[in-house]
């Protein structure tokens, strides 16, 4: 059986670039279809640029305490459009790069859509069909909108990137990592943000002290977060949206941003026709190794609704090329990693929460609460958290969970001792870095709790 390629991705974003310029390297003959911008969720509309409107909405914050520390700074107008502007042109170059690495690695590219019509066969939109050996799904999520009347009248975090001038008021229904994080970015710009969650406290299944003190530093700083309320429904009036909620209220917003939920893109791919299982969310289930019910048929990535991060989506993809192109088969590990929610403040977490680990062994907790340094010489009464959850039986670190700035930069050096299996004593072992926050994960010599 002859075949066009020996690889056909369908998806360029983080997990199918990295698969088919590795595959590539390794001398296959490799095509990627892409139809939207190459760089998927996380270089377009996720991670980077919602990091650089974090940078841009702290900014707010710094100049207020700029004072305290003698310097005569007046606040100014933050000027969207400039920023705007600014974040677009980086994102035109990251694509850039993108399609770069995959030009330069000799991966052939189409700008279109695709769907599979065999085991072997892919079709793109103008009607084109190719055979290839092996064909990897990597065409990630999408935000979803809840279905309730008016709902067409609000946007998700793909349109807030888009928008053309900053909101005085905004709602944002939700209380994931998307929702927290847009309602500090929103409020640090300056934007009147209230938020709605329906259950009882944000960011479920991460460590239940960690959130609570989360939330309650977002109301600190202006966010009007109104917990175990939905929206009812919505519709328009004048230039704003009047929202009626579950909690009794109906006011009126200038923009209303869901964050509730993201779905696997599987629609129209062909799938379940040539016998790929879908789960009940939509997503491709595959076995440890990437692989669908079609032999030939693997996918990486939050196609496959595991770990929805981008670096697992990359690890995804080096294992499945490590076992299809290799002779090697690799397992992507799923254990102990660490992440970032860059709430404000910010969440840094590797490991079990309390409660998971309580569940699952003896404990012991190790916690400590303080003012910072550098924003309690400014007057502010902002608190961080630094907490460790040990085994009582192995005395392994279990969980580390760090809520304070720069969360996100400790929690990557702490995932490395807890991946390797540190204990509390090895932790005790370390010598402090002085003046830091960080240095109180190294001095707590007593547990505050057992469970």
């Amino acid at each position: 059986m002859s075949f066009d390629y020996d690889l056909f991705v369908i998806g360029g974003g983080s997990g199918g670039v990295r698969a088919a310029r590795v595959a590539a390297q390794e001398g296959a003959h490799v095509a990627l279809a892409e139809e939207d911008r190459y760089g998927g969720t996380c270089v377009i509309r996720g991670c980077v640029p919602k990091k650089l409107m974090v940078f841009a909405s702290e900014y707010s914050g710094m100049v207020e305490d700029a004072a305290s520390y003698g310097w005569q700074i007046e606040p100014g107008v933050f000027d969207w459009v400039a920023f705007k502007t600014k974040l677009h042109a980086e994102l035109d170059r990251l694509e850039n790069v993108y399609r770069g690495i995959l030009k330069n690695n000799n991966v052939v590219t189409y700008d279109q859509r695709a769907r599979l019509v065999d085991a072997h066969t892919v079709e793109l939109a103008d009607g084109q069909q190719f055979r290839a050996k092996h064909i990897l799904l990597a065409t990630g999520g999408r935000p979803v909108t809840p279905d309730l009347p008016g709902a067409e009248l609000g946007i998700t975090s793909n349109d807030i990137f888009q928008l053309d001038a900053l909101p005085k008021s905004m709602l944002i229904v939700g209380g994931g990592y998307i929702a927290c994080e847009f309602a500090g970015i929103m409020n640090g710009l300056g934007v009147e943000t209230t938020q709605y969650y329906r259950g009882a406290q944000i960011l479920r299944g991460f460590d239940e002290e960690a959130r609570g003190l989360i939330c309650e530093e977002m109301c600190q700083r202006g966010v009007d977060v109104h917990l175990g309320t939905n929206v009812l429904e919505m519709r328009k009036e004048g230039n704003g949206i009047r929202v009626k909620a579950t909690n009794g209220t109906e006011r009126v917003f200038d923009a209303v941003m869901f964050a509730t939920g993201r779905k696997p893109n599987t629609d129209g791919l062909g799938l379940e026709e040539i016998g790929v299982e879908l789960g009940r969310s939509g997503q491709v289930v595959v076995d440890d190794y990437s692989q669908t019910a079609v032999p030939s048929v693997y996918a990486v990535g939050d196609v496959t609704d595991r770990v929805n991060l981008t670096p697992v989506a990359i690890r995804e993809g080096m294992a499945f090329v490590e076992t299809v192109f290799k002779g090697n088969p690799t397992k992507p590990d799923h254990e102990l990693i660490p992440t970032a929610i860059f709430t404000q403040p910010e969440f840094g977490t590797v490991g079990l929460s309390e409660e998971e680990a309580r569940d699952q062994e003896p404990i012991e907790v190790y916690a400590t609460s303080f003012k910072p340094m550098q924003q309690s010489f400014a007057g502010r009464s902002e608190r961080v958290l630094m907490k460790l959850i040990v085994s009582k039986a192995t005395r392994k670190v279990l969980g580390c969970h760090i809520v304070a700035p720069g969360a996100g930069e400790m929690i990557q050096l702490a995932g490395i001792a807890v991946k390797m299996g540190a204990t509390k004593e090895d932790f005790d072992r370390t010598v402090a870095v002085h003046p830091t926050m960080s240095e109180e994960i190294v001095t707590m010599k007593t547990p505050v709790r057992s469970g």
